[in-house]
């Protein structure tokens, strides 16, 4: 099992929660999920503070999360999830999509973590660099792996929440092309890309318009809260 530990903490050294229902509603031989809900919420607290909880609304997210980055194969095939796409974690804002994703990076192995980026800090960067920034995150995106050079996966946080940019008077936005250039990569080399949003897939395709909403389809795993409250407050 891959999950030996999550910001330095081994799932053997967490006091366990009991197992309740989600014994039986969320079961895998692949991994123990209640210990993994521990794992999540104690390192939650060490990276967010110690207002951070897990609750029991969040259980199926999570569990979803857990059979794709754990690779659970049966599982992920009753649910129709597909480990050569990426994640598209959809929600209202505040519901936790962000820390989820950024605590998730450490449920794999080193090698396969995805690096956070928010779509906000892409739109300034284009805005200093232009459209070299474009291809940073996609045919630049590559990383030598155990003397292997592999596209780099990246968790895109937050889109909707940039701005349609000009570059010396060039009206462009940014995360389209990024997601268009990406797509041509996944369909290539296998790039592997994660987003988070508060948009629904009309409004997806009312601000990148119907190619950029089809190809997130065809290269992402979409998993959404239903109800999920806004969790700041």
């Amino acid at each position: 099992m891959e999950l030996l530990e999550m910001g330095k903490t081994s799932i053997h050294k967490i006091k366990r929660k009991p197992a309740g229902q989600d014994a039986q509603r969320f079961n895998s031989d692949k991994f123990p999920f209640s210990e993994c809900l521990s794992v999540l919420e104690h390192s939650g607290k060490r990276f967010y503070g110690d207002h951070f909880r897990i609750v029991e609304e969040d259980h199926e997210v999570i569990f979803k999360l857990l059979v794709y980055f754990m690779k659970d194969e049966d599982n992920a095939k009753q649910l129709g999830i597909s480990f050569r796409k990426g994640i598209l974690l959809t929600g209202p804002i505040g519901c936790g999509k962000t820390s989820l994703m950024n605590l998730f990076r450490f449920i794999t192995a080193a090698y396969n973590h995805h690096t956070m980026v928010s779509c906000r800090k892409v739109s300034f960067e284009f805005i200093q660099e232009g459209y070299k920034v474009i291809q940073r995150y996609s045919d630049q995106s590559f990383g030598h792996n155990n003397m292997e050079w592999q596209p780099k996966t990246f968790c895109f946080d937050d889109l909707g929440a940039e701005d349609t940019l000009k570059y010396f008077g060039n009206e462009c936005n940014v995360m389209s092309e990024i997601l268009l250039s990406r797509y041509d990569l996944f369909i290539s080399q296998g790039m592997l890309t994660h987003l988070t949003t508060n948009l629904n897939s009309n409004e997806i395709e009312e601000l990148y318009g119907n190619r950029v909403r089809s190809r997130v389809r065809e290269m992402m795993n979409l998993v959404g809260y239903e109800n999920g409250r806004d969790k700041r407050h």
